[in-house]
């Protein structure tokens, strides 16, 4: 019994390795992958309850941002023109963006901001006083 449970965890053990080499290997295709998807979606985007819009409204609600790379990627898409931003792209909880940009996420400065004052600290933590 103790040998089949060894067998079972060393096969476990092995399928997880190949996995990670596999996904570490092709990790630029599968961001490519997700990235052409994720246009499409938005692309495709309504309001009637379609899977990849509700998909586009749960990842924007969850990681609080807009768009593949930002707020503007929405305005290439039919949605925008004919009602602007989703509601799913406010900052606020109950707001109306349509078009004003202001009260729409747009996470990726404060990131790249974190990373620079992360990157200033480090550099400047070895600095003699």
């Amino acid at each position: 019994m103790l040998k089949l449970y060894a067998m079972f965890l060393t096969l476990i053990f092995l399928v997880e390795l190949v996995a990670a080499i596999v996904g570490f290997v092709f990790r630029h295709e599968i961001k490519n992958s997700f990235k052409n998807n994720y246009e499409k979606a938005l692309k495709q985007y309504n309001t009637t309850g379609d899977y990849r819009s509700d998909a586009v409204d749960k990842i924007q609600n969850t990681l609080r941002c807009c768009g593949v790379t930002d707020f503007r990627d929405w305005k290439d898409t039919n949605y925008y023109s004919e009602k602007g931003f989703p509601k799913s792209c406010c900052k606020l909880e109950d707001c109306s963006p349509q078009r004003d940009a202001d009260k729409v996420n747009n996470e990726l400065v404060g990131i790249f901001l974190a990373y620079c004052l992360s990157r200033a600290i480090t550099n400047n933590q070895y600095e003699i006083v």
